[in-house]
């Protein structure tokens, strides 16, 4: 069951998404993570998204056969999981092994702008 926030971010959580399906099908591996990265940031407050976009960056590692990737996904569910709902997220961070998962980042500003566009319509 999502909540408003869940619901309210999903459209550009789901277009990061997709960019990141269609740069993976054009051969561009990294920049489809890049994408997998913002959705994390976009929806990381909301558990669905969080653990779905985790789940996701999961499989791209496993189709890249990188496995300090797929241990530290197994490793960012399991918090997402847990945490998410706890508040325990820190802001900007971008999900991927190559960030501590304690570390807060700075947020582009046009995921921030649809981050407070969801946010305000709770």
């Amino acid at each position: 069951m999502m909540n408003k926030f869940a619901r309210n971010i999903a459209d550009d959580v789901k277009s990061e998404i997709l960019l990141a399906e269609a740069r993976e099908a054009e051969g561009f591996a990294a920049k489809a993570f890049q994408h997998l990265e913002s959705a994390h940031v976009l929806g990381q407050e909301s558990t669905w998204w969080h653990v779905k976009v985790h789940c996701l960056m999961l499989s791209w590692a496993v189709r890249q056969n990188d496995a300090k990737e797929c241990l530290g996904q197994l490793f960012r569910i399991i918090g997402a999981i847990s945490k998410t709902a706890l508040g325990l997220v820190p802001a900007g961070n971008t999900g991927g092994t190559n960030v501590s998962p304690f570390k807060k980042l700075p947020i582009k500003p046009e995921n921030q702008a649809a981050i407070t566009k969801a946010k305000q319509r709770t």
